[in-house]
């Protein structure tokens, strides 16, 4: 099948299901679409089963289309700009601490803590894996996905503060997650010998220079959108911005997805501040919101689709069913204990943790991870495991969260915010 026939199969999918959603379901779109497609996928399976071939031909479809390259290398850009584009810088540095002590000795702690108690497990299961194997599977289901995350917080009417924490959390510990997935990735496969040296040379040139390559794009870009006032070309210039700047941060072995997220907090403060009309405003919203929806409602199309490639057998299923426990438990550890220390220096919604341990959806990302780990069984274990947490989380993590917003702004309604410092 041709490329552009895979594009429009998977837009026309998710437009039917989206208005499938919409009109009969009514669940958040990024839920509904999933559950659909699921559903759709499970069909074609026991269509396998009784001998009518749809089975086959969907696997050899769903077989072209490298979902780890669509993704990381596609619409990851896309999406990681508009959502940065919409957080306040402002409240995200009130939260800066908690953010940047959770995108970074969070993340490490949860990848050490689920990766040490899937070796055990594993291994009591008669599925013995290398522990570096185990840590790798750690690295790749520890982060939590902006895209599923800023999807539901856009719906739900939770606290400014917590989700700034739960928005700019995601955002951030995307890049990191990615860095560390790699320098384990290097040594799971032995493309490197460990070397601290190597690794820290790794996180500095990956994680730091995407920041200062975000920095310096978004820079360029808010000069060339304020010497102009015509909104055709400033929406041109975001979209080359994104799509130039990732492709620069690839060719420079820096991280794509921190460098965008950096350039799109900068381009949705100081750039809609200072070199925006109101017209050119409201036209740049417009266009990075349909992107988003769109880009959304095919990429979890995509999700559901992608349970027809994985192997299933009675122990990789129990092993799927193990490690959705261990990550809610491992999330729970490296939120609580650093958001537990700097109680004593702000105060925190009632329930925080609680919601920002179940508010930790993973998505995408960990499933397009786990798809570019090289073949093998190790492979198809550790992706059926990442996909049970996926659709675990997206599913009743997503469906359930709502409520303890609703539990939270209950017993202490949030206070006013200050004014926004956008125009």
């Amino acid at each position: 099948m041709s490329l552009i026939n895979i594009i429009a199969l998977l837009t026309t999918l998710a437009a039917i299901f989206s208005y499938v959603n919409h009109r009969l379901i009514k669940l958040p779109t990024t839920i509904g679409l999933m559950l659909i497609t699921l559903l759709m996928s499970l069909g074609l399976i026991l269509s396998g089963t009784l001998g009518l071939g749809l089975e086959a031909e969907a696997k050899q479809i769903i077989a072209q289309i490298d979902f780890s390259q669509t993704l990381m290398h596609g619409m990851l850009s896309f999406l990681l700009f508009a959502g940065a584009l919409h957080v306040n810088l402002g409240n995200l540095l009130q939260q800066k601490w908690v953010i940047g002590i959770c995108a970074t000795v969070g993340i490490l702690c949860s990848t050490f803590l689920v990766g040490t108690a899937m070796f055990y497990l594993l291994g009591w299961l008669g599925l013995a894996l290398p522990f570096i194997a185990c840590l790798t599977f750690g690295a790749l289901i520890s982060p939590t996905d902006p895209i599923a995350v800023l999807g539901l917080l856009k719906q739900a009417n939770a606290p400014k503060s917590l989700e700034t924490k739960i928005a700019g959390e995601s955002l951030f510990i995307d890049g990191v997650g990615v860095v560390i997935f790699l320098v384990l990735l290097e040594l799971f496969t032995g493309a490197h010998p460990f070397a601290w040296g190597h690794v820290g040379k790794l996180l500095a040139l990956e994680a730091l220079g995407g920041i200062v390559l975000g920095l310096v794009l978004g820079g360029i870009t808010h000069y060339m959108l304020k010497s102009i006032d015509n909104y055709h070309v400033e929406v041109l210039l975001t979209l080359a911005l994104v799509t130039g700047g990732y492709a620069l941060a690839m060719a420079l072995h820096t991280s794509g997805p921190l460098a965008i997220v950096v350039a799109g907090l900068f381009i949705g403060n100081q750039g809609r501040q200072f070199a925006m009309s109101a017209q050119t405003r409201e036209q740049v919203d417009t266009f990075w919101e349909l992107i988003d929806e769109i880009l959304n409602a095919v990429l979890f199309v995509l999700i559901g689709l992608e349970i027809l490639i994985l192997t299933v057998t009675g122990q990789y299923v129990l092993a799927a069913v193990l490690a959705i426990p261990v990550v809610l438990i491992a999330r729970f550890i490296s939120v609580g204990i650093p958001m537990s220390l700097l109680r004593t220096m702000q105060s925190f919604t009632p329930h925080a943790i609680k919601i920002m341990t179940w508010g930790g959806l993973r998505g995408g990302i960990s499933v397009a991870l786990a798809l570019s780990l090289p073949p093998s069984p190790t492979r198809d274990l550790l992706l059926t495991m990442t996909y049970a947490v996926v659709i675990f989380s997206i599913v009743i993590q997503g469906l359930t969260i709502p409520r303890l917003l609703r539990r939270a702004v209950a017993e202490q309604p949030e206070a006013p915010e200050p004014a926004s410092t956008h125009v």
